[in-house]
């Protein structure tokens, strides 16, 4: 049992978002099924020949959202591991966390929906503040020390 509430907040949200991900990738490999857009030519073969060995703008559109999600999923990951252990309020803590989590879900509907400019630019830069301010208080925490 998890005994640190802020650690417990953070887990929470942090297991929600990488079941976020799996969900993209479902996504992800449910619209080349139904595209039947393959990368790999053995996939096409399975599926109905070498023809579906292609690329599809949507199925490129949904592994965006994915490459996306890897490139500020996983650091906020790491960011907000640390941020918890230079003693936050739990109530800043469950904020910074919400606030990205909310903001990454919208980011990826946003994106699959292909929502109008500057929707998903809106809401990818909101989901950095937290993460900066995460950031910056776990240097300036850690720089206190040094």
């Amino acid at each position: 049992m998890i005994r640190n509430e802020v650690f417990s907040c953070f887990v929470f949200y942090a297991v929600l978002l990488v079941l976020k991900m799996y969900i993209i990738a479902i996504i992800t490999g449910q619209v080349r099924l139904r595209k039947k857009a393959f990368a790999n030519p053995e996939d096409a073969l399975r599926h109905g020949g070498l023809q579906f060995h292609r690329v599809d703008p949507y199925v490129e559109r949904c592994l965006r959202a994915h490459r996306n999600d890897l490139e500020n999923i996983l650091p906020f990951l790491f960011v907000g591991a640390v941020y918890t252990m230079i003693g936050p309020s739990l109530f800043a803590a469950r904020l910074h966390f919400l606030v990205f989590f909310v903001a990454r879900v919208l980011h990826s509907v946003a994106y699959l929906l292909a929502l109008p400019a500057p929707t998903r630019s809106l809401v990818y830069t909101i989901a950095q503040i937290p993460c900066v301010s995460m950031a910056l208080q776990v240097l300036v925490a850690v720089c206190s020390f040094a």
